[in-house]
């Protein structure tokens, strides 16, 4: 009953009821947006994190102190690894693979074309440590990192620009700084990083024929990458390679050790939890637009309230009780502001969709902020409409049957 005549309230002033919704619509419409795009950013930044490897730290080159304290170097500043390290660490225990890492900028030839590319040098176990499977070919084995051999993987950035006729690269010659490598591999495509790196613009090739072929550098190398096989093991795992490479170093308290081990787990928590937080500022930022539409209810009821006096009047002399009368206006902007969060729902996944198009950018929306969304609506409902409800209620009969 009592919904039923909000309703044919609201519906006397259809105009009136759909400019007064418009303010909870743009509300809830611009918190999911919003919140779509904060958790579309932390989904792709751990996405990107664990695009990295699985389970994977990294040793780097530490800061170091030279003699007499004078001179300091940064993270890499130093080079301090060796492959041998990496074998060391492979003997651990929880330990599921370790590649040495070399990096250089090159200028890779094919024929007529050419592309100046990132090179890695790196283990057979590159591959698996960073789930990055070969498209067509092989990878290089155990065997040709002993021997220095000169082949090489590409990425598909770089096998489109080097081949751009489309044929297959494998068995053809590529040479950077004027060492000839033969393609064995192509690596399946990985796209864009984080920080909108081609991660497909790359050439692999045994690191030990990056080092003795192209860098000269035959005893250390730029990076360790580790794999754990238990993510809840890679704590304990960074403890021990901490430990270990501080016997190796020859490194004792307070001397500062000489190399850096990162946890990617420890970054991703991170990184999630900062969109989180972001997520929340968003959400809470666009909640105050909600707000603002509370209060327009606020006011339209009240005007309602002023125009209906003589209404109020002849029902409350007819016996229609205060109760009533204020779950009768209460109702009605409940009826406002959820009928809004509803509309503002669709609006806001219809926004999501533009956004997600025109931006290219990820979006997720969770599911239960769509039912937060209409929830807050409707208590804003409750909140801005009980006080116009009240008044309604309190009005006296005879006085409001002489309202003019």
């Amino acid at each position: 009953m009592t919904l039923r005549l909000a309703l044919t309230a609201l519906l006397r002033n259809r105009t009136r009821s759909l400019l007064t919704m418009l303010g909870v619509i743009i509300g809830v419409a611009a918190v999911i947006v919003t919140v779509a795009i904060g958790a579309g950013a932390r989904a792709s930044i751990q996405t990107q994190i664990n695009a990295l490897g699985s389970n994977m730290l990294v040793v780097i080159p530490g800061s170091i102190t030279m003699q007499g304290g004078a001179v300091r170097t940064g993270f890499g500043g130093s080079s301090t690894l060796t492959p041998a390290d990496g074998l060391a660490i492979a003997s651990l225990p929880g330990v599921a693979a370790v590649s040495p890492a070399v990096g250089l900028r090159v200028q890779a030839v094919a024929g007529a074309n050419n592309w100046q590319t990132q090179l890695s040098g790196v283990a057979p176990t590159y591959t698996f440590i960073r789930g990055w499977p070969i498209d067509k070919g092989m990878f290089f084995s155990q065997n040709d990192v002993i021997s220095a051999a000169k082949v090489c993987v590409l990425g598909q950035t770089v096998a489109r620009n080097l081949f751009p006729d489309g044929s297959s690269p494998i068995g053809k010659t590529v040479i950077m700084r004027g060492v000839p490598f033969i393609v064995i591999g192509t690596l399946t495509p990985k796209g864009q990083s984080g920080l909108g790196q081609d991660q497909d613009d790359a050439i692999l090739v045994p690191y030990t024929s990056a080092m003795q072929r192209l860098t000269g550098q035959t005893t250390y190398v730029q990076m360790l990458m580790v794999s754990a096989n238990d993510p809840k093991q890679i704590s304990m795992l960074e403890n021990e390679i901490n430990v270990l490479l501080a016997q190796r170093h020859r490194i004792v308290p307070p001397a500062q050790n000489d190399f850096s081990v990162s946890n990617l787990a420890d970054i991703a928590a991170a990184a999630s939890s900062t969109g989180a937080v972001m997520e929340l500022l968003l959400a809470g930022v666009a909640a105050v637009s909600l707000v603002v539409g509370g209060i327009g209810i606020m006011n339209i009821m009240l005007v309602s309230v002023t125009e209906r006096t003589r209404e109020i009047g002849l029902r409350r002399a007819v016996g229609a009780r205060a109760g009533l009368i204020l779950r009768q206006f209460l109702t009605e902007s409940i009826v406002l502001s959820t009928l809004g969060g509803l509309l503002g729902v669709i609006a806001g996944l219809v926004g999501t969709q533009l956004v997600a198009a025109l931006a290219k950018w990820p979006m997720t929306i969770p599911p239960e902020w769509i039912i937060i969304s209409v929830l807050f609506a409707s208590l804003v409902g409750v909140f801005f409409g009980y006080y116009p409800a009240r008044k309604a209620s309190m009005l006296r009969p005879i006085e409001a049957l002489r309202f003019e």
